[in-house]
């Protein structure tokens, strides 16, 4: 079967999976207004590509923490694939293997972290973490994958409670009893619209649990759901590696901002002094680079990867990853990016406000081949310093005249 863009494998998995998985993956929370919005902000943002740049060679790697990728998409945490495929989290880190890019495995993981790092034993893997209730539990699980060999934990933020997601609700969707959880032992809420195993999360946590993480462990700790200046800040304060912007795919609260839509907002606070990364939303080789653009180290996939597990497991999503990894390749030698080196322009129109945003933007320090390194050095001196991060003029009508935010 021939695929052509990311939508031909959404229309594959709807068509395959049963109705109430594929509202299960695709559903957000309440009106879906934030799910559908991370999509359509994209549009809202136009490239300004330049021309004559010798773009014979295009480089796509990039590093994150240190470790590198062959192209700056990797794939983000999402539970119980075996809903999707029977080898489940295992084939979906043999393909993070095979593409050279990041897993974060989820603590909601339907193969035991055991079994996905014989699995794909050379792979990059991160583990994402919800705090238990039982702390020692918590211990235990970070404990396990540090040893395991994951480099890095990503707490995820955003789940103090369940969101309202309405079409689960009336699905009374559950795991059913062909999925077993393999990871650890949780209960489900017996009284809940949907049998999630989701009560055993502690709601009470707060900053300074993060101070209790790092009695148990040594591994870099990523923060994901921060979509302000504020906790970005607090998240600097309180010494974290990096960021993911989110809000969970629009699956907790609606109405927030869509993600490629606050990520300003964080680079601005952090100024370059950790790792900025993306979830939600994404679908393109182009909505990639607008996100770098906008300041992200690189982006995160959810949906999409259990979209290619559906159609052909480990294949699938390589088969998925390779057409996304194409259309960037693509989008950068059509805007005259030769690596990420080079500063890219982009201008926001028309937006719900009704002004445009017009951005000149250094991107972070990516790969950048020896050979050319003196040409970046050059180039940073004459244009915007990485650590200012970004020079924005705003242009607002007002009554007629024109105002200008700074």
């Amino acid at each position: 079967m021939a695929f052509f863009c990311l939508a031909d494998f959404q229309a594959y998995a709807k068509d395959n999976l049963p109705k109430s998985t594929w509202e299960f993956i695709e559903g957000g929370a309440d009106e879906c207004i934030t799910r559908d919005e991370n999509i359509s902000a994209y549009k809202k943002i136009h490239l300004r590509p330049r021309y004559l740049r010798n773009m014979s060679v295009v480089d796509t790697r990039t590093t994150i923490q240190g470790c590198e990728i062959s192209f700056p998409v990797c794939i983000g945490p999402t539970g119980f694939h075996c809903l999707c495929w029977p080898e489940g989290e295992k084939s979906t880190a043999k393909a993070a293997q095979a593409m050279n890019i990041c897993y974060v495995t989820s603590s909601f993981s339907t193969c035991t972290f055991e079994d996905i790092v014989a699995a794909a034993p050379n792979g990059l893997r991160w583990f994402q973490l919800y705090i238990q209730h039982d702390r020692q539990l918590t211990k235990k699980l970070i404990q396990q994958v540090e040893a395991l060999g994951y480099k890095a934990l990503v707490l995820t933020v955003d789940t103090a409670v369940l969101g309202n997601r309405l079409q689960d609700n009336r699905n009374k969707f559950s795991l059913g009893t062909f999925i077993q959880m393999k990871t650890f032992h949780v209960n489900i809420e017996e009284n809940a619209e949907t049998l999630l195993p989701i009560s055993g999360i502690d709601s009470s946590i707060c900053w300074k649990d993060l101070a209790w993480i790092r009695t148990i462990t040594q591994l870099p700790i990523i923060l994901k759901g921060i979509l302000t200046r504020e906790d970005a800040e607090l998240a600097l304060n309180h010494n974290v590696q990096g960021i993911i912007v989110s809000n969970h795919g629009g699956r907790q609260l609606d109405t927030i901002p869509a993600t490629i839509d606050a990520l300003t907002e964080v680079v601005n606070a952090v100024k370059g002094r950790i790792e900025v990364y993306l979830d939600g939303g994404i679908r393109t080789g182009t909505d990639v680079l607008k996100a770098l653009a906008l300041g992200a180290r690189c982006i995160f996939l959810g949906r999409p990867i259990l979209w290619g597990l559906t159609y052909k497991g480990e294949e699938g999503i390589q088969q998925l990853l390779n057409l996304l990894k194409k259309e960037f390749y693509r989008s950068m030698a059509l805007t005259g990016k030769i690596h990420f080196g080079f500063v890219l322009n982009v201008m926001h129109i028309r937006n719900k406000y009704n002004f445009s945003l017009f951005s000149s933007i250094t991107s972070p320090p990516f790969y950048v081949p020896p050979q050319e390194r003196s040409t970046r050095e050059k180039h940073k001196r004459e244009n915007l310093n990485w650590n200012r991060q970004l020079n924005v003029t705003a242009f607002l009508k007002v009554g007629g005249g024109v105002g200008m935010l700074y």
